[in-house]
């Protein structure tokens, strides 16, 4: 029965582009490209032809290693890892690249039904083929999509990353006086970076006056409260004075409601207000 996978295998590997280009066309005629789709499509359609041949080949491969079920899995699962960093990097959505797997199993199979008239495979040696190249196809959309994932999740990262950082945004007004506007919701992370963001861009700034306006901010509880207060402490450690701006009515009954004194800040009711006044402390 070895000789016969091996022989099998052999062919699969021999024809691995032909295979290949059946499944291409296949998925290709499912495709609704516009025009300049298909001219985009075509300036990588020699490396997606590789990347299934490459796949078509470990099925060979592992008819021909018959008794080495492991170094076949070790084979599908670089292949997955590339092949799922490949295809994200191409920014196609994993829904459909995953449709590819039934047809690689359906033309996989053609070519064995076909091999089959010439090899004369035995009902065992068929049986064979299936308990090696089904699960192969399980590993393959396994490793596959859990590096396709990974990137997704990883990009999703970056991506929060990025906006959380331009969420912490001083803006310089004058030689020494800077706005950070803040909108939306204050969570545990976005807090931690406005401590560090802050403090590092009013001391490249330069600054000694910032005018801190929370009247984008949704929400101020208990921690988001204390946070504030966190960041307007540590400013005067480095020396720049800080004027909160924008409190709302409903936001400041909340605030007294949780006992917080303001006392030792300096408020105003707008960033108007607020930078008129810094004009004529500085004149």
């Amino acid at each position: 029965m070895s000789d016969r996978l091996a022989l099998l295998g052999e062919a699969i590997v021999n024809n691995k582009y032909d295979i290949a280009e059946e499944v291409h066309n296949i998925r290709f005629s499912k495709l609704q490209l516009t025009p300049e789709q298909k001219r985009e499509f075509q300036k990588i359609e020699q490396q997606i032809m590789q990347v299934r041949a490459d796949f078509i080949e470990i099925f060979g491969r592992a008819l021909i290693d018959n008794n080495d079920e492991q170094l076949s899995i070790d084979r599908v699962k670089e292949w997955g890892e590339r092949a799922g960093s490949f295809i994200f990097n191409l920014g196609a959505p994993l829904d459909e690249a995953l449709k590819d797997s039934s047809d690689y199993r359906k033309v996989i199979w053609k070519f064995i039904q076909e091999s089959n008239s010439d090899m004369d495979l035995s009902a065992d040696c068929i049986f064979k083929i299936i308990s090696i190249i089904d699960p192969l196809l399980d590993h393959a959309v396994y490793y596959f999509s859990l590096t396709f994932v990974h990137h997704f999740q990883q990009s999703l990262n970056n991506a929060k990353k990025a906006f959380m950082e331009l969420s912490v945004p001083i803006v310089p007004l004058i030689p020494g006086v800077g706005v950070l506007p803040l909108i939306g919701n204050i969570d545990t992370e976005r807090a931690a970076l406005l401590m560090e963001k802050t403090l590092e861009q009013a001391n490249k700034l330069n600054l000694q006056h910032l005018i801190l306006d929370v009247s984008g901010v949704l929400i101020i509880d208990t921690m988001v409260a204390d946070q504030l207060l966190r960041v307007i402490s540590a400013l005067s450690l480095i020396g720049v004075k800080t004027i909160l701006t924008g409190i709302r009515p409903e936001v400041a009954q909340t605030i007294v409601s949780l006992g917080l004194s303001l006392n030792q800040l300096t408020v105003k009711s707008n960033l108007h207000q607020a930078f008129k006044e810094l004009q004529l402390v500085r004149q």
